[in-house]
């Protein structure tokens, strides 16, 4: 599952990494996040004929995206794990993006040629971004900055997310996708648990920079006489 971006977006997987998801849900509804999730669960296991308990991990995009959305995925990831006694694995949502993007054929039919990056809305007029050296291989930290104080380092390069496309002067060849597919995030997951786990993350929010709600300087407290 992801909320890390105004998708809700949920896969069931049987952890090979070649197969298809089981069942998926994809809604883009930035303001729904906490409406849309565990429905969406449920379908999905409904859509697959299984059930909560027959779960063996739960994996979840961990960001970088905007506070309040992105906790509502990680709080119900931790909240399942607990529950079930299984394992929560983290992946960032930019990498996800790159991988769902290298099975959809970015460079081509045959996938991602050459090296790309992948840029979402981060809001405030900036973009959250990393460069990659092909689908599974991230060269850059993900960062938050405005556009065109990364122009030159995407200078040429193909881009896929949300924030490509909102754009266009620093990111002139936007490609698909704009947000988020959970069955790409568990089949990179796979790919990552497969290989020993390297790349995998612990279920925390990597947000970047500080939540917009902010206690106000003047605020005045208020004590009983």
């Amino acid at each position: 599952m992801d909320t890390a971006s105004p998708a809700v977006t949920v896969a069931l997987h049987d952890g090979d990494p070649a197969a298809p998801a089981l069942a998926a849900s994809h809604q883009v509804d930035a303001r729904r996040h906490g409406e849309l999730l565990l429905p969406a669960v449920d379908r999905v296991l409904a859509g697959a004929g299984r059930e909560l308990g027959e779960l063996t991990g739960v994996v979840v995009g961990v960001g970088p995206g905007p506070y309040t959305g992105l906790r509502v995925g990680l709080v119900t990831a931790e909240v399942l794990g607990m529950t079930l006694g299984i394992p929560v694995y983290g992946v960032c949502t930019l990498d996800g993006i790159a991988y769902a993007a290298g099975r959809t054929g970015l460079g081509g039919a045959g996938g991602i040629e050459g090296p790309f990056a992948v840029a979402t809305d981060a809001r405030r007029k900036e973009v959250y971004w990393a460069r990659y050296e092909d689908a599974r291989a991230r060269v850059t930290e993900p960062a938050v900055d405005r556009p065109a104080d990364v122009a030159e380092q995407v200078a040429g390069l193909p881009a896929a997310g949300a924030g490509a496309e909102l754009y266009p002067e620093v990111f002139p060849d936007a490609r698909p996708p704009a947000h988020p597919h959970a069955a790409a995030l568990a089949a990179l997951a796979a790919e990552r648990l497969a290989a020993g786990g390297a790349g995998l993350l612990p279920p925390r929010p990597l947000y970047l920079r500080r939540p917009d709600a902010q206690v106000p300087a003047a605020y005045k407290s208020v004590t009983p006489r």
